[in-house]
C-alpha cells in the first residue's frame, strides 16, 4: 500500500504546511524527547556523585536499568498505541517517566533509585510514538522533515543542556537533575495535551504478557552475567547460572513468538530484509551513541595528574565544551537529512553514511585524544553521523511500513536501540576490566577505577568496528522498498461507528 491508496483517515490534519498549533505540537514532542536526550548526558555525568553517595560499585546499572525497561515496554506501549491512540500512551509513558524521576529524587537508598530509573525507562519508546504520532496528523509533505527533527532534536535544548547539567551537578547534587525531569515532563505533557491531536488510525490486537515476561527475564538475565561477570569470575556459579537462564528464557520466547497467534514482537516482521536490517542498523547507532556518552566524560573528567596518558581533570560544567559540539552536530545532521530525504534523497544512504561518520569519530577520538579542541571536533564528527543514523530510521520505516503499523513495528526497532545500548556499554568495560585496568592503589583515588590509556583507544575501536559492520549491514537494504501490506482485518478508524469497527484479531502480513 502506497502513501497515496491510504484511507482518507490516515492523516487528521490537512493542509499543505504549517500552523502554529502544529509548530508548539512539534516544539513540545521535541522537548519531550530532549528530555530523554539529556537523560543520558546527565545520569552519565552524575554517575561519579552517585556511586559515592550510595558507595556502590554498580554504578552502570543506573543506565542498564533504564535502558531494559525502555526495551521491554517497547513492544507492549506500542501495541497498546496501535490499540488505543499514540497520543493517549505516548501521555501516559511520560506520567510514569515523571514518577519514576520523582522516586529517584528522594530515593533513600541506591535500591530505590534503581526502581526509580528503570520505571523512567518507559520513556524511551516516546521516541518512536512521538514519530509514528506526527507521521499520522501531520500534512504528508513536512512528515519527512518534521520525524527528523523529532529524532534529532531542535538544537534549542542541544546546545544549552550540557551547560544545564554541569550547572545543576556541580551546584545543586545529582538529585537536581531528576527533578529537572520531572519538572520538564508535566510542562511537556501538559503542551501535548492542548495541541497534539489524537491519531484516527487503530489496530484491533492483543497484548502477549508471556511474551513481555519471558523477553524481560531473558535479557535481565544476559546483563546481569555480562554486568558482573568481571566481580564473580566468568566461570561463577552465579554467572553462568544468569547467563543460562537469561539464554533458555530467550530461547523461550522465541518459541512462544512462533506460536501465539499476537505475539510482543511480530518476528515475521522482521523476516521483511529492509525493516530487519533498519532494525540492526538503528540498534547498532543507538547502541554506539550509548557507548560514547559513557566513553567521553570519563576520558575527559579523568585527572591529568594521575599520569595515565589521557584526561584533563575537568569537573561537569566544564564538560559541556565537549558535548556541545557532538549534540550541536547530531541536531545539525538531523535537519540536513530530513530536508534531504524530502528532495528525494533515500533514507538508506542517510543509515550507511551515518554510521561510517559514527566509525570515523570512534577512530579519531581512540587514536588522537591528547588536545581539547581536536577531542571537540571528532565528538562532531560522530555528532554528525549520530544525526544522520537517527533521522534515517522513522523515515525507512514510513517507506516500508503502512501506518495502521507504524507503532507495532518501529516498537521492534526500539527493542533492538535499548538491548544493544544495554549491553554494548556493559560489554566493553567487561574487556576493560578484565585487561585494562591502571596500576592504581585504591586508596588513592578513594575506590575510583581508571583504565590505562591503552585501554581507552581499544574501547572506542570497538565502538568503531562496530559501527563498520553496522555500515556494512545497511549496504544490503534493499534500493527499491515494497511496503508491507497491512492487516485486511482488524484495521479501525476510531472516527467512525462502532458498527463499521465490528473487526477483531488482525495479524500482521
Amino acid at each position: 500500500m502506497s502513501l497515496a491508496s491510504e484511507p482518507s483517515h490516515a492523516r487528521s490534519t490537512v493542509g499543505a504546511g504549517w500552523t502554529p498549533r502544529l509548530v508548539l505540537s512539534l516544539f513540545s514532542i521535541v522537548m519531550t524527547l530532549e528530555i530523554l536526550a539529556v537523560s543520558y548526558a546527565m545520569v552519565s555525568v552524575a554517575l561519579p556523585q552517585i556511586s559515592a553517595h550510595y558507595q556502590t560499585a554498580q554504578g552502570a546499572w543506573m543506565l542498564t536499568a533504564f535502558l531494559l525497561v525502555g526495551a521491554i515496554s517497547g513492544p507492549i506501549l506500542g501495541k497498546l498505541a496501535d490499540m488505543y491512540g499514540k497520543r493517549k500512551l505516548l501521555l501516559i509513558a511520560m506520567s510514569l517517566a515523571a514518577i519514576g524521576s520523582l522516586i529517584c529524587a528522594i530515593a533513600p537508598n541506591y535500591s530505590t533509585m534503581i526502581a526509580g530509573r528503570a520505571l523512567s525507562g518507559v520513556l524511551a519508546p516516546c521516541v518512536f510514538l512521538g514519530y509514528s504520532l506526527v507521521r499520522d496528523v501531520f500534512p504528508e509533505k513536512i512528515t519527512a522533515v518534521s520525524v527528523s527533527i523529532i529524532t534529532s532534536g531542535l538544537g534549542l535544548v542541544a546546545v544549552p543542556s550540557p551547560f544545564l547539567s554541569g550547572w545543576l551537578i556541580d551546584n545543586f547534587g545529582f538529585r537536581s537533575i531528576f527533578w529537572f525531569f520531572v519538572i520538564g515532563l508535566i510542562v511537556c505533557g501538559a503542551l501535548i495535551m492542548v495541541s497534539t491531536t489524537e491519531s484516527a488510525v487503530r489496530l484491533r490486537s492483543r497484548l502477549d504478557l508471556i511474551g513481555a515476561a519471558l523477553l524481560g527475564g531473558g535479557i535481565a538475565g544476559v546483563l546481569v552475567a555480562i554486568s558482573f561477570g568481571p566481580t564473580w569470575g566468568w566461570t561463577d556459579g552465579s554467572t553462568l547460572g544468569y547467563l543460562i537462564v537469561g539464554i533458555v528464557l530467550l530461547g523461550a520466547w522465541l518459541f512462544s513468538a512462533t506460536v501465539i497467534r499476537e505475539p510482543l514482537i511480530e518476528l515475521s516482521i522482521l523476516r521483511n530484509r529492509a525493516i530487519g536490517l533498519t532494525a540492526f542498523g538503528s540498534g547498532v547507532a543507538y547502541g554506539c551513541s550509548a557507548l560514547f556518552s559513557v566513553l567521553l566524560p570519563m576520558l575527559v573528567m579523568t585527572p591529568a595528574v594521575l599520569g595515565l596518558g589521557y584526561g584533563f581533570g575537568i569537573d561537569a560544567e566544564s564538560y559541556a565544551l565537549f558535548l556541545v559540539p557532538n549534540a550541536a552536530c547530531v541536531v545539525i545532521g538531523g535537519i540536513v537529512a530530513g530536508n534531504l530525504v524530502a528532495r528525494g534523497l533515500r533514507p538508506r544512504m542517510l543509515m550507511i553514511s551515518g554510521l561510517a561518520f559514527m566509525a570515523l569519530g570512534f577512530l579519531l577520538v581512540g587514536a588522537a585524544n591528547g588536545s581539547k579542541p581536536m577531542l571537540m571536533f571528532f565528538a562532531g564528527v560522530a555528532g554528525l553521523g549520530m544525526g544522520f543514523a537517527y533521522s534515517s530510521v522513522p523515515n525507512l520505516l514510513i517507506e516500508a511500513v503502512p501506518p495502521q503499523m507504524q507503532a507495532t513495528s518501529a516498537s521492534v526497532v526500539n527493542v533492538a536501540q535499548n538491548v544493544v545500548a544495554a549491553i554494548l556499554p556493559v560489554a566493553v568495560f567487561a574487556v576493560l576490566n578484565n585487561s585494562f585496568m591502571a596500576p592504581i592503589p585504591k586508596e588513592m583515588v578513594h575506590g575510583a577505577t581508571f583504565y590505562t590509556d591503552g585501554g581507552i583507544s581499544v574501547a572506542f575501536w570497538i565502538g568503531a568496528g562496530v559501527c563498520l559492520f553496522g555500515a556494512l549491514a545497511a549496504i544490503l537494504i534493499p534500493r527499491t522498498v515494497r511496503r508491507i501490506d497491512a492487516p485486511p482485518a482488524g484495521i479501525v478508524n476510531a472516527d467512525e461507528p462502532a458498527a463499521n469497527n465490528a473487526v477483531a484479531g488482525a495479524t500482521t502480513a
